[in-house]
């Protein structure tokens, strides 16, 4: 059997390796889903750093100062928890809802999904660390808030360490909220205006005290993700707490954070094909 050389061949002959198909590239692995959540949440971290005191202090005196105005019609007892616990909470309200929500619709009109869509990052990554940067500001403020109500109505700060559970279970609800929120909306004002209505939804039925509203605004209160957070805080205030009830409060925040969440993921593939 002799052998040709490739250059003695005719023209439009190809060789056996040359008329093969060509093999397809090798793929990276796929990025695991907490190694990329952590990689965004820091970078979402950095970039909001310098807005951090201003978000901060804003969300704090906004909480504050409701509580002072409370103060003068609400003298202690149910009302004057829910007044703290709700004043609280609507510190994470503030940013995990309503910032976060203007910060996806902004994104989403700028064409910044596109860029999020070229990392080799899972979706849920990008929606969670996002959502969790923007919860993470928000710790500061509710404890400082938390304080300066239970030093206004005479409150006990035993369990204060509750915060603990609530701050992440309420912002991971609120957070999903307002990114789905921001993913959906068509235009950055309506997303911005959605956000707004999220927060004043959480002033109006989380700080002020249940028994005064009506049977149709308390079946509305209910289905705010954060009224559960609210509740399972108000609870602590007690003098001997049912902590059964709060953590079945706790529970529903969680699950609730949890579909918040996935809708926001969803929201976002969404968003991110288009």
């Amino acid at each position: 059997m002799s052998v040709v050389p490739a250059g003695a061949l005719p023209a439009g002959v190809l060789t056996a390796e040359e008329a093969a198909p060509p093999r397809p590239a090798a793929l990276g692995p796929r990025a695991r889903l907490w190694p990329s959540l952590a990689a965004v949440y820091r970078a979402q971290l950095s970039r909001a750093r310098v807005a951090r005191i201003p978000l901060l202090f804003v969300a704090t005196f906004q909480s504050v100062g409701i509580m002072i105005l409370m103060r003068g019609v609400v003298d202690g007892g149910g009302e004057a928890r829910a007044v703290v616990a709700g004043s609280s909470v609507l510190v994470v309200a503030f940013v995990a809802l309503n910032l976060l929500a203007q910060y996806f619709g902004q994104l989403r009109a700028s064409g910044g999904l596109d860029h999020y869509a070229t990392l080799p990052v899972p979706p849920a990554a990008v929606v969670l660390g996002a959502a969790g940067a923007y919860a993470s500001f928000t710790a500061p403020g509710t404890v400082v808030t938390a304080v300066v109500g239970c030093a206004l109505f005479g409150l006990p700060l035993a369990h204060l360490w509750v915060l603990a559970a609530v701050i992440p279970l309420a912002g991971a609800a609120l957070a999903g909220l307002g990114a789905a929120l921001g993913l959906l909306a068509p235009r950055p004002e309506l997303a911005t205006l959605l956000g707004q209505l999220g927060m004043s939804a959480a002033l109006l039925l989380g700080v002020l005290p249940p028994e005064r509203m009506p049977e149709a605004v308390r079946l509305a209160r209910d289905l705010l993700p954060s009224t559960y957070g609210v509740e399972a805080f108000a609870r602590t205030f007690a003098a001997d707490p049912d902590w059964a009830h709060v953590l079945g409060d706790l529970a529903v925040c969680g699950v609730v954070g949890v579909i918040s969440l996935a809708v926001a993921t969803w929201a976002y593939r969404r968003a991110a094909v288009r």
